[in-house]
């Protein structure tokens, strides 16, 4: 697996009773590895192939198995609908003949099965059994029924099995495994190969050499952005005002600057090769018309702070050429959809997403952000609270449906 191949999605991994368990633990460190977050959901049969103690401190989260944890005087609800919202794809690992079958035929007699019955997202199995078990006409029957319902396979592989033959039905091998699973769910983005301009963070614009207009932007919704673009395989040119956050991704290609004017050259020079622009930075709207030299010490009168505006970058993106997406943000405290709209339409965006200071949780400094999403017909999708990189797959499933009607 190759140091740029990255699966920053949330995993809900079934685990059942068949020997290739053994296996797991390597697979949910390739999955960690590649930056994703992994939540195990073992059938009791897999206990006896591989211990929860070693899965959960590789995944950094409680192993589930019940559907009601019991304890001394207590009782917790394991809520498999909830997992299953949770999850941004399902794996099972292995897939034994007899889950196969209770999957084919809609059993849900443990918590796994529960899970799976839930499931909206992609589900991927990775089939491990014997040889005849794998051959068995009705083995193959269940197979190419969950295939035809949407079940996509990861394997299984030739190779010696639990009884000593060689041939088909030995699990994949986890980094194969982890390796498809970024293919399917990343390597077919519309975004692979295009090249996406990102602006992100405040800019700060000089009074003197000490002192600045600003604000309170801390760069986080641009930078999640940005990785989950270059995640799916794009280009990624990220322009940052003064920020104390990395990046990751090889894909990326990082530009520091300070103030709107030097965001504005930056920004000029990279869009006419870009086909989406994703303008994410709070740029300040005004700059001091007079900047001084020196400090400017206390006991000096500021009677008036003269302001003039900055340039509007966005505005000057509306130009667009055909076939180029443009992304803007809209910050609002009062009449926040009309003020939304109206930026939208006179500034030529394809999509502007909307978020208010008046949301707990949202806006500048937050791990995480509550926005809406308005196209250029003026359509709105309203997201709940989430986390700042689950807003950035949002955003970036809409461009890539825009860019693919674009074409």
């Amino acid at each position: 697996m190759g140091a740029d191949r990255v699966l920053p999605r949330k995993v809900l991994l079934g685990i059942t009773g068949g020997i290739a368990a053994y296996k797991t633990p390597m697979l949910v460190r390739a999955l960690v590895k590649a930056g994703a977050e992994v939540q195990v959901v073992m059938t009791p049969a897999a206990h006896d192939f591989v211990t929860p103690l070693v899965l959960s401190t590789l995944s950094k989260r409680p192993v589930l198995t019940e559907m009601v944890d019991r304890g001394p005087g207590t009782a917790s609800w394991n809520d498999h609908v909830h997992l299953a919202r949770w999850a941004d794809l399902m794996l099972i690992a292995p897939a034994t003949a007899n889950t196969l079958a209770k999957m084919a035929i809609g059993i849900c007699d443990d918590l796994l099965l529960a899970c799976w019955l839930s499931a909206e997202c992609p589900v991927f199995v990775a089939p491990a059994m014997d040889l005849e078990m794998y051959r068995n006409r009705s083995t193959r029957a269940n197979i190419e029924l969950l295939k035809e319902r949407g079940v996509h396979t990861i394997g299984p592989e030739e190779g010696e099995l639990a009884s000593g033959l060689i041939g088909e039905g030995r699990m994949s091998e986890p980094e194969a495994i982890t390796d498809q699973l970024i293919e399917a769910v990343m390597g077919r983005s519309a975004l692979a190969g295009v090249k996406v301009l990102i602006t992100a963070g405040p800019t700060h614009e000089a009074i003197d050499p000490v002192r600045f207009i600003g604000n309170r932007s801390s760069g986080k919704m641009g930078f999640a952005l940005a990785e989950e673009a270059a995640a799916r395989g794009a280009q990624v040119e990220l322009i940052t005002g003064p920020v104390e956050l990395t990046t990751h991704h090889p894909r990326i290609r990082r530009t520091d600057v300070t103030s709107a004017a030097e965001m504005a050259e930056a920004a000029k020079q990279r869009f006419p090769e870009t086909a989406i622009a994703i303008l994410s930075a709070a740029v300040a709207d005004w700059r001091p018309a007079h900047v001084s030299d020196v400090k400017m010490k206390k006991q000096d009168r500021l009677s008036a702070l003269e302001l003039e505006p900055t340039e509007d970058i966005l505005a000057w993106m509306g130009g667009k050429k055909k076939g180029q997406l443009l992304v803007g943000f809209a910050l609002e405290t009062s009449n926040e959809r009309r003020n939304a709209k109206e930026k939208l339409e006179r500034k030529n965006l394809d999509l502007i997403v909307l978020n208010s200071l008046n949301d707990p949780g949202a806006g500048f400094g937050h791990d995480t952000n509550k926005v809406t999403l308005i196209d250029a017909d003026k359509n709105a999708t309203d997201l709940p609270l989430m986390s700042k990189a689950d807003v950035a797959i949002a955003i970036l499933d809409r461009a890539e449906k825009l860019l693919t009607h674009a074409k």
